[in-house]
This record gives C-alpha cells, sequence and structure tokens, in this order.
C-alpha cells in the first residue's frame, strides 16, 4: 500500500508511519513540525519523531501544510489510505487563540478530505476525532463522589457511547473544530462514498509522546516523576479518565482498514476496565520508578470533565477490537522510554 500520514512527526503519527512501514508499506508523512509553536513552547524538543522516522528506508517526509490544498494533492493522489491525524491539539491554546485551531482543525480536515475526494484512487481516510466532541453534555449527567475517584451514575457505568449528544452545549473552540471534522468525514461517506472511519480517542499515551501539562498529560506526570519536576493537578485529583496505549490505537486503525465496513464512527479509549483516578497514575509513576514530584492544585480548567470514560462496546462489535495493554503495563512502558532518553526531556 502507499500510506499517507498527516501529522506524522507528531506522537500517534508517528506511531502509525512505523507501524505500516515495518510492515513493508510505501508510507508519506507530511508535516509542518508547527506544534511547538502553536503551543508557544520553543523550548521543548518536538522533532524527535521526524528524526526517529528519517531512519527508515520506506518512509518519505515531507514538510508541508493541510491548510494548503496544493499540499496534498499530489501527494494523496495515488495513495491506498490517508491518516489524518495533524491537529492541533491543546484545548487551553484552542481558548487562547482559536483561529489556528479552527484552521488547522476543521479546514485541514476539509482539505484532506477534498484532496481524497478527487484522488483517482479515492483512498481510505483515517480521522483521529475527540471524546472531547461530546462537550459539556457529559457533566450534565452528573457524578457519584467516592474516596479516591468520581464516577458516572449507574446508567452510564460502561461509559459515554457514540449516540450521545453533541448538540446544545459547550465544547470549547478545539471541541468545535474536531466536532466539524468529525462530521464532514460522515458526510464524505455518506455523500461522496469514501471509506472513512471517525475514532474519537480518549487519553492516548505512550512511549515517544512530549507530553506538556495542558495536553499529552500522562506522558507529562512521567516525564515531571522522572525528572522531579513538580506537577500542578487542575481540580482536586478524583477526576477519573480511560486510558489507551498508542498500540492498541494503531491496531484499531488498521482493524477498521482491513475490514469491509465503508464507514464507521467508533469510541477508542481504554474503556472502564483502563480507567483511572489522575492521582492514582502519580502514585502508580512513584512506585514504578521510586520518584516523588511536589504537587500543587488549582482550579478546575474550563470545561473540564470529573469523568470521562468511553463505552467501547461498538468498537469490539464492529471491528473484534478492544485494548490488551493494561495501564500498569503501559505506563511501564512509558516510563522506561523517558527513563531511556532523559537528556532529550530535560534539554
Amino acid at each position: 500500500m502507499i500510506v499517507v500520514v498527516t501529522g506524522g512527526a507528531g506522537f500517534v503519527g508517528s506511531h502509525i508511519a512505523e507501524h505500516y512501514a515495518k510492515l513493508g508499506h510505501s508510507v508519506r508523512v507530511i508535516d509542518n513540525l508547527s506544534r511547538a509553536r502553536l503551543l508557544g513552547r520553543d523550548d521543548v524538543t518536538f522533532d524527535f519523531n521526524w528524526r526517529y522516522l528519517s531512519n527508515m528506508d520506506n518512509i518519505k517526509l515531507i514538510r508541508g501544510d493541510v491548510r494548503e490544498p496544493d499540499a496534498l494533492s499530489s501527494l494523496v493522489q495515488d495513495a491506498d489510505v490517508v491518516f489524518h491525524t495533524a491537529a492541533q491539539t491543546a484545548v487551553t491554546t484552542s481558548l487562547e487563540n482559536p483561529v489556528p485551531d479552527f484552521m488547522t482543525n476543521a479546514l485541514g480536515t476539509f482539505n484532506v478530505l477534498e484532496a481524497a475526494r478527487r484522488s483517482p484512487k479515492k483512498p481510505a481516510v483515517i480521522y483521529c476525532s475527540t471524546n472531547k466532541v461530546y462537550g459539556d453534555n457529559v457533566n450534565r449527567i452528573g457524578t457519584v463522589e467516592k474516596e479516591d475517584r468520581y464516577e458516572f451514575p449507574d446508567d452510564f457505568r460502561m461509559g459515554i457511547p457514540e449516540t450521545f449528544s453533541t448538540d446544545l452545549c459547550e465544547h470549547t473552540p478545539y471541541g468545535c473544530s474536531k466536532l466539524t471534522g468529525d462530521i464532514y468525514m460522515q458526510d464524505y461517506a455518506e455523500t461522496f462514498g469514501l471509506k472513512t472511519g471517525v475514532f474519537r480517542m480518549s487519553c492516548i499515551y505512550g512511549t515517544r509522546q512530549f507530553g506538556l501539562e495542558d495536553q499529552g498529560w500522562l506522558a507529562w506526570f512521567g516525564i515531571a516523576t522522572l525528572l522531579g519536576k513538580p506537577i500542578r493537578i487542575d481540580g482536586d485529583g478524583k477526576q477519573v479518565r480511560d486510558v489507551l496505549y498508542v498500540t492498541d490505537l494503531v491496531e484499531a486503525f488498521d482493524k477498521f482498514l482491513r475490514s469491509d465496513l465503508k464507514h464507521v464512527v467508533v469510541n477508542v479509549g481504554g474503556g472502564l476496565g483502563n480507567a483511572v483516578p489522575i492521582m492514582r497514575v502519580i502514585e502508580l509513576l512513584g512506585e514504578m520508578t521510586g520518584k516523588k514530584s511536589p504537587i500543587s492544585y488549582a482550579g478546575w480548567r474550563p470545561s473540564d470533565q470529573k469523568v470521562f470514560i468511553s463505552d467501547i462496546r461498538k468498537a469490539k462489535e464492529v471491528l473484534d477490537w478492544e485494548p490488551s495493554t493494561s495501564v500498569e503495563e503501559g505506563l511501564g512502558k512509558m516510563a522506561a522510554w523517558i527513563e531511556a532518553h532523559k537528556d532529550v526531556f530535560a534539554s
């Protein structure tokens, strides 16, 4: 196959590119290497994955931008599949400056779909959506407070399903821009017959993730723990998230690509079995590494959710997929990788 990965120098994109390159496919990675600029963090190394992928013979790296249609047309023309991971990924950044968020996430996704629609090969398009498309409606179902965590009420014990409303609520600009792409993916499947997979992701983590306080929190906790940096908790630390190791995510993508399904919208997260309070993540990292960071607390972030758990039963049914990596195993792999690359994070 000819595989195109937008945002391929990012965390998820680089794992997709590596996966298909190792299977012997021809992989084209397009990235504008803008993450540091978008997040206002020029002090952080974000070109590690670009350099990592450059060592693989069947990966071609292209400096380009999904906001520019001409950059995509020739790239996609003979492709068999496009994995669209390029995005502005931080909620906080979208609140500070919604314009580049919209241009990258909404317009960029539209440009990818148009390039696929106009391509003679009509490649499949797989889209990295987000659980943020459900917006503040998640908070309206209420929570039950326990000693160390919040839980959903019994009606939503298994988590938020794909049929949950995305309407009539606050989303943040990030949630709006990603929902725009989500809906366009669905419509291009229905209207133009493209094979599209919409994957509403929850808290993906793993190796080669350069997390920050406001984006990629599991990796950030690992980095801070191993380097002795302070950790700030927004809220009380009892928030629960379902976390998913990155190779399990790539497996879900691949199962859709190899299936006869023409279109799908599914949640991909750790589900109830991999739901964990954020303070427990810090505790586990401390137990694994023997190290501990100073912790402080701040107010709740706008539109933050006390609980988010993805109901992943649809993905199990239609893709025959479920997570295979436990929280402990995944955090262990991530921590070992950070330990081996501490010089990168300390620079």
